[in-house]
């Protein structure tokens, strides 16, 4: 059975910082690509990064380039989000999500790209 389960979501204050986690089961994640979308109240699920299988490249949305990162860890089955110098406008529920093709410039940022999902964590950040 294909699990996903994020973590690390919460509250802070404008300027600080998160690190989100997924913990993947039930498939090979090393062979999976894999990104993080968030998705705010009234607003359509948007990607935020995402990373290749060996974790040697990366696609980072305009609007977080700078300041997020996003890693993952093959041994551990883990997928991860560092959040730095948090706005307001990076509120919304976060979400890891998994498909076994490849993604290029032009379709990383499709949620129909993405076979597998998780339930998400909230990030809110507070001005």
């Amino acid at each position: 059975q294909v699990q996903l389960v994020e973590s690390g979501g919460g509250s802070v204050q404008a300027g600080g910082s998160l690190r989100l986690s997924c913990a993947a089961s039930g498939f090979t994640y090393s062979r999976y690509f894999m990104g993080w979308f968030r998705q705010a109240p009234g607003k359509e699920r948007e990607g935020v990064a995402s990373v290749y299988t060996g974790g040697g490249s990366t696609y980072y949305a305009d609007s977080v380039k700078g300041r997020f990162t996003i890693s993952r860890d093959n041994a551990k089955n883990t997928l991860n989000l560092q959040m730095n110098s948090l706005e307001p406008e990076d509120t919304a529920m976060y979400y890891c999500a998994a498909d076994l093709l490849p993604k290029n410039g032009g379709t990383w940022q499709l949620t129909r790209m993405y076979k597998y999902w998780g339930q998400g964590t909230q990030v809110t950040i507070s001005s």
